[in-house]
């Protein structure tokens, strides 16, 4: 569950970012301060972004879900950040295609085998409008957890229980 790996230090509310690369300095620097990635993290977030988008339109409301390769991790999580203005990323599949970003998903995948599975079951929580709406409006970082944590609840009853 996605929902169990998540450390509420890697959920950062309401920040000011100007760019993509501001949001990989402070939401990935987060990660390598709190040892979860090593220090070439945010690079290798920056240079997968450029091959290979994450940004998605999900009803008119923007998220991304950067990550990048294992190597450049020491321990699975995932961390969220809302941002108080859009951030611009390109579209998933996209080379052009700009998308309004509120929220940023950010995986450290530390299992390569596990990487589809992964996004498939935050893509699962995230194609639900109002889980992000909720996402983008709590208040605390548990308040995330608990949204995800529902969600979550949701999919293993609508899957019978096939993805605990």
């Amino acid at each position: 569950m996605i929902w169990e790996d998540m450390d509420s230090d890697l959920i950062l509310l309401n920040r000011d970012a100007n760019c993509e690369d501001d949001v990989f300095e402070i939401l990935g620097g987060t990660f390598i301060k709190k040892g979860y990635s090593k220090e070439s993290y945010v690079q290798a977030l920056k240079d997968r972004e450029a091959d290979y988008p994450t940004g998605l339109d999900i009803n008119g409301f923007g998220i991304a879900i950067p990550h990048t390769d294992s190597n450049h991790v020491i321990k699975e999580t995932e961390g969220i950040m809302t941002l108080n203005k859009p951030v611009k990323f390109i579209q998933m599949g996209s080379e052009d295609v700009e998308v309004d970003v509120n929220v940023v998903m950010m995986l450290a995948i530390e299992n390569p085998q596990q990487h589809i599975k992964k996004l498939q079951r935050i893509l699962m929580i995230v194609q639900d409008e109002s889980v992000l709406r909720k996402i983008y409006h709590a208040k605390t970082p548990q308040e995330v957890i608990e949204c995800i944590k529902e969600k979550e609840k949701q999919i293993e009853i609508q899957e019978g229980g096939l993805y605990s």
